[in-house]
């Protein structure tokens, strides 16, 4: 079994919780607590999953929005089962990190 840990991001949430619905609402709250972020960064950590969140950031939504980190953060665990084949013997999983081998481009001449 494999273990993979994701989480769930609550930010709109939140803020639609708040009655704030445009972004660009959140960006003169942010600078407030000393948080520069530009319109586009602010859509996107509205919008997406962010993958890197530093800790002014975080700790200023909570300032905002009066609430923990476990409030805007749900982690979860997905647990996959590994592929048997024929015999009872393990199969290999290959994973997207696998990149071809670049291929080489030769003159054509004599």
């Amino acid at each position: 079994m494999t273990r993979r840990l994701n989480f769930h991001w609550h930010l709109r949430q939140i803020m639609a919780a708040h009655d704030m619905w445009k972004t660009t609402d959140l960006i003169p709250l942010l600078r407030e607590r000393g948080v520069k972020l530009s319109s586009a960064q602010v859509y996107r950590l509205v919008a997406d999953k962010p993958e890197r969140l530093s800790m002014r950031t975080l700790i200023s939504l909570c300032d905002i929005f009066d609430c923990t980190p476990a409030n805007l953060i749900e982690p979860y665990a997905e647990t996959t089962a590994r592929k048997k084949v024929a015999g009872d013997q393990s199969v290999v999983e290959l994973t997207h990190d696998i990149r071809p081998e670049r291929a080489r481009i030769l003159d054509d001449e004599p």
